[in-house]
């Protein structure tokens, strides 16, 4: 049991970060929204990982190869023995997304910089605008773990299944049917507005602080179960385009040990796009 009562040692705090910063077999990564901020100013020795153009497949909307995944792991300074810490904007949104690409592929030395971007900047910490290059080394990528991840045939399959919770962590407006994409997103929404049926909705924003960082585990426990979402059932997370998702698929699995835990990356953007499944507003 680590810090805060969660069940797995996947955060490091800011403070960590700093005294271990060039540590042989460490690899930093800012994984942004907005790719422009890595150029702004990063975490010394940082190297970028861009969630579309690095991790998105260019002609199907779909992870890397296995091959592309360890070309980009192994560019980057990345062995398979490396200890990677991942941090971006948004209170890690993308770099949640990361953290649930690299275990994907099986990496197993992943952790997560509590509070992100953000609380590394509000600290005054350093910032640069240098771009390391890393010795490219050998990277052996695992086949893909598709236990952590679900697709739309399944979902569809286990709507009101017993045992099974549906997480909708969009915006209220959004699971309302108010809104079909967060402001400033409408170009990127589906045809239609609402949520999968049978869906709870518990925004990815309630995990944590006001500072980005996780609230404690009894905290993070008692907000999923006040909404029916416990760790004896089988849980499926889904967002818009599966970023906002996977960080509270960390959440869930990570910090709290929830065994049974899935991303649906394909999220809203895909099943509001469906013909002829259901929705609800």
């Amino acid at each position: 049991m680590s810090a805060n009562g969660y069940a797995k040692d996947v955060l490091v705090s800011t403070d960590w970060l700093a005294e271990h910063l060039g540590d042989p077999g460490l690899v930093v990564a800012e994984v942004d929204e907005n790719p422009d901020l890595y150029d702004e100013g990063h975490i010394p020795g940082a190297v970028k990982l861009h969630w579309q153009d690095d991790l998105q497949d260019k002609l199907v909307r779909d992870v890397v190869s296995k091959e592309e995944f360890e070309r980009l792991l192994g560019a980057r300074g990345i062995a398979n023995d490396t200890t990677v810490v991942l941090y971006g904007d948004k209170n890690n949104w993308f770099a949640a997304y990361a953290y649930w690409y690299l275990k994907l592929y099986g990496h197993d030395r992943v952790r997560l910089l509590d509070g992100g971007r953000q609380k590394w900047i509000e600290e005054d910490r350093e910032l640069t605008t240098e771009v390391p290059e890393p010795a490219p080394v050998a990277y052996t990528a695992r086949e893909r773990d598709e236990s952590i991840r679900v697709r739309r045939d399944e979902v569809l399959a286990k709507l009101h299944a017993a045992g099974v919770s549906l997480v909708d962590v969009r915006s209220p407006q959004e699971y309302s049917g108010e809104l079909i994409a967060p402001p400033g997103y409408e170009q990127e929404g589906a045809s239609r507005t609402g949520h999968i049926p049978g869906a709870r909705s518990i925004p990815w924003a309630t995990a944590v602080r006001d500072d980005g960082t996780f609230k404690a585990a009894d905290e993070l426990r008692e907000l999923y179960a006040g909404k029916g979402v416990t760790s004896d059932k089988e849980v499926l997370a889904y967002c818009r385009i599966g970023e906002r998702s996977a960080h509270t698929w960390f959440v869930l699995r990570e910090l709290l040990g929830y065994e049974r835990v899935r991303n649906y990356d394909g999220s809203w953007t895909e099943w509001g796009n469906l013909v002829d499944v259901p929705i609800e507003r």
